[in-house]
């Protein structure tokens, strides 16, 4: 079952074109990266979908409904700029946000207990929101999208800001999320490695699709291999007849798959008595596809 079917989506302001006529779908829990740099459309698409924005065009349908102000009951979302109220403590914002759903009383305090559990939260319950830690603070705007229990989280770009240890701790909670209540995670990001792990992975630039696919499929059709070698004069490796360049203290071979590293190390085990291989990772497929690296965004 698809979570989230989207068929040529626009979105035009005047003469820009935002989102332009865009489909893909996101089958049900199914963790999938959006994937493009600051202004690609990928918070544009987010704003159609969850209805704050109108679209232009195209169609959409969420958990197998054509979207509706019902259908978004299903939808759970962290915006890219936290939308809490920084006057109030953390209990009476999701107090609020769960007054939104019908859910009250003795309901809600169940449901609090439940969220407090799974986000930590029991040491900041009652401190106003303005006085957190911005990791604090990702665990509050999670809690305030998972309320009313969706069964689709959206995250647009949820760890911009943070420190490394905050963004696996978000992270670590989001994965624990999946595989305990199948949710279905839609993810907007410009870090890569975000997005490693992903089932799907679009990439968004100029408002249009420029690339559909898994990340290893995506990652054999873009990315290289490469073989770091040490101990390894130049002479020996122009032998080889392959690209090479300067890494450091060692000599990086590229291969176009494992399959051309793995006969290079048989056909010359003498070169190869130190080395590495690693595999191409999505910042290449990221630039192959775009011609903008990730890092610069």
């Amino acid at each position: 079952m698809k979570s989230i079917e989207i068929r040529h989506l626009k979105k035009y302001y005047g003469a820009i074109k935002a989102v332009d006529d865009i489909s893909f779908s996101v089958s049900e829990g199914e963790f999938f990266a959006f994937l493009g740099v600051n202004g690609a459309g990928k918070s544009t698409t987010i704003s159609v979908l969850c209805g704050r924005q109108e679209k232009t065009d195209g169609q959409i349908w969420i958990g197998g409904k054509e979207q509706s102000d019902e259908m978004k009951r299903i939808l759970g979302v962290v915006f890219q700029d936290s939308v809490l109220d920084k006057s109030l403590t953390v209990r009476e914002n999701l107090a609020c946000r769960a007054a939104l759903y019908g859910i009250g009383g003795e309901m809600f305090t169940r449901r609090l207990s439940e969220l407090t559990e799974t986000l930590s939260l029991g040491d900041i319950l009652k401190r106003p929101v303005g006085k957190l830690s911005g990791g604090q603070r990702r665990r509050v705007d999670l809690a305030r999208a998972l309320v009313h229990s969706p069964r689709i989280l959206i995250l647009d770009e949820p760890t911009t800001g943070l420190d490394p240890n905050t963004r696996r701790q978000v992270w670590s909670v989001v994965h624990a999320l999946r595989k305990s209540q199948h949710i279905t995670v839609f993810l907007t990001t410009h870090y890569m490695e975000e997005a490693a792990d992903a089932d799907h992975v679009v990439i968004l630039d100029g408002g249009k699709i420029k690339a559909d696919d898994t990340p290893l499929n995506l990652k054999n059709r873009y990315a290289f291999d490469a073989i770091t070698l040490y101990h390894v004069g130049e002479k020996a490796l122009q032998n080889l007849s392959v690209p090479y360049e300067r890494a450091g203290e060692g000599w990086r071979i590229r291969v176009e798959n494992t399959a051309q590293a793995t006969e290079l190390i048989v056909k010359n085990p003498q070169l190869f008595s130190d080395y590495e291989v690693t595999k191409g990772g999505m910042d290449e497929v990221f630039l192959a596809v775009t011609g903008k690296r990730a890092e610069a965004l």
